[in-house]
């Protein structure tokens, strides 16, 4: 790694550098906090985990190859080099920072209550037909994730595009702080996390934080058919770009045409073009993603055929609006994450299937005080689509059975407090051919539903 030896890293950190000279000035092949991800020559930071303890591993990864380690603790005798810092969670994000900024990489910074992890996949699908791009992996949006994914920056890389994700007020700062984007997307102000954010100007307060440390000549890209975001005025002197489906945007999408579960065709209009596109992943919240990255593109100077190229290659990523195909079902693997918004997108999307609709869909946490209300909605929401089978597992998708029955539609509502209750029934509820969507909130580990579905 480029402008990461050892004396720069503890300079970054504040660390106190214990070791001999020679190492002093040699540079980290990377940096890890995972034990079993140890290489050559890497970094070794010690976090301190609920169940584990990453000091107790220093000694085995210096074996294993590390060139040094980070402690919070003094190491006696140690015939190794090591930094000493006060914490290794901090001088994790320090150390990153210092990284980004020695980096010469265009920058793009996504985040909103619903649908970052597919807007990141359709920018990153997008700048990949010009760039070479690296893209978060997997949920490394947070304080943790957000720095290791930066160590992954090299120097052929041209442009990355992180996915910023909070929870509370000051995070997204932090981020912001260590990601310094070039270009900031948001993608909507929904209603996750109002335990912490409270209401949706709590919301938007948290996330336009992404501002406060972007290229003060960058670009900011927001959807525009958002009641909140419509309402950014300039940050940092720089005039906000706007997205959506209106035609007054300064880049929107006519002739919305659903091919059901096959994607979605749509015209796109720039400020200077027009062109059509398919989108291979279904739902109308697929066009504002496209919609998000064709503006991106041009940001970075690219043409539309390239943009084009790059919607068009899209594919799903597991638990996001994947579709799976067995013998005996059709599965929408949509696990990976569940909100109000985004459970009624992913219900939307259910109902353009041509075959008999099962939605089963779990809690949604991170709701706050109103989280029953909001379980009641979204099953009284299902129903009110028709959907033919609504499976609700989990205690607080007993409100979300509740509103369904209540709104004396076709839809017939099983209640389940458990996976395991439900899989005791499920032959009984699924017949051959049926369409199946599966969401929830992570926390509820609906993969385990997705994998039982497919041996079907």
């Amino acid at each position: 790694m480029k402008n990461m030896t050892l004396k720069e890293i503890a300079v970054a950190c504040g660390g106190i550098y214990y070791g001999d000279d020679e190492s002093y000035y040699k540079e980290v092949s990377s940096v890890v906090i995972d034990s079993r991800k140890v290489e050559k020559d890497c970094l070794f930071i010690a976090i301190r985990g609920a169940r584990v303890d990453g000091h107790m591993f220093i000694p085995q990864t210096i074996r294993d190859g590390a060139l040094c380690a980070l402690s919070e603790k003094r190491i006696e005798n140690a015939s190794y080099p090591y930094i000493l810092v006060t914490s290794c969670e901090q001088a994790l994000k320090d150390i990153a920072e210092h990284y980004r900024k020695s980096l010469n990489l265009k920058v793009v910074g996504v985040t909103g209550s619903v649908g970052k992890t597919s807007t990141k996949e359709m920018i990153a699908s997008v700048l990949g037909e010009k760039y070479n791009v690296l893209k978060t992996a997997g949920n490394f949006n947070n304080e943790i994730g957000l720095p290791l994914t930066i160590f992954n920056i090299r120097e052929e890389h041209e442009v990355a595009v992180l996915e910023l994700g909070i929870s509370n007020f000051g995070e997204m700062e932090r981020l912001a702080k260590i990601a310094r984007p070039d270009i900031c997307v948001i993608t909507n102000i929904g209603v996750a996390h109002l335990e912490h954010l409270k209401s949706r100007d709590g919301i938007l307060k948290a996330k336009t934080e992404i501002f406060l440390y972007m290229n003060p000549n960058g670009s900011i890209i927001l959807n525009g058919d958002d009641d909140k975001l419509s309402t950014v005025h300039p940050a940092n002197g720089i005039q906000p770009v706007f997205f959506g489906l209106d035609d007054s945007r300064d880049f929107y999408a006519d002739q919305v045409e659903s091919c059901g579960l096959r994607g979605t065709n749509a015209v796109f209009h720039t400020p200077n073009s027009t062109f059509s596109a398919h989108i291979s992943i279904p739902g109308e919240h697929m066009v504002l993603n496209a919609l998000a990255g064709i503006a991106a593109g041009y940001a970075l100077g690219m043409n539309d055929e390239e943009i084009k190229a790059g919607i068009e290659a899209l594919v799903p990523l597991a638990g996001r609006n994947n579709l799976i195909e067995t013998d005996s079902l059709t599965i929408i693997d949509d696990c990976y994450n569940a909100n109000p918004a985004s459970t009624k997108a992913s219900l939307d999307v259910l109902a353009k299937a041509d075959t008999r609709q099962i939605a089963v869909l779990g809690d949604m946490f991170e709701l706050g005080p109103t989280e029953k209300q909001m379980h009641y909605e979204v099953g009284k929401y299902a129903a009110g689509l028709g959907i033919d089978i609504l499976v609700c597992i989990g205690q607080l998708s007993e409100h979300m059975a509740t509103g369904a029955s209540e709104q004396c539609s076709k839809t017939q509502v099983f209640y389940f407090e458990t996976k395991d209750d439900f899989f005791e029934q499920a032959d009984r509820i699924l017949n051959p051919k049926d369409t199946v969507l599966v969401k929830a909130s992570n926390g509820m580990k609906f993969s385990e539903i997705v994998s039982v579905l497919k041996e079907r």
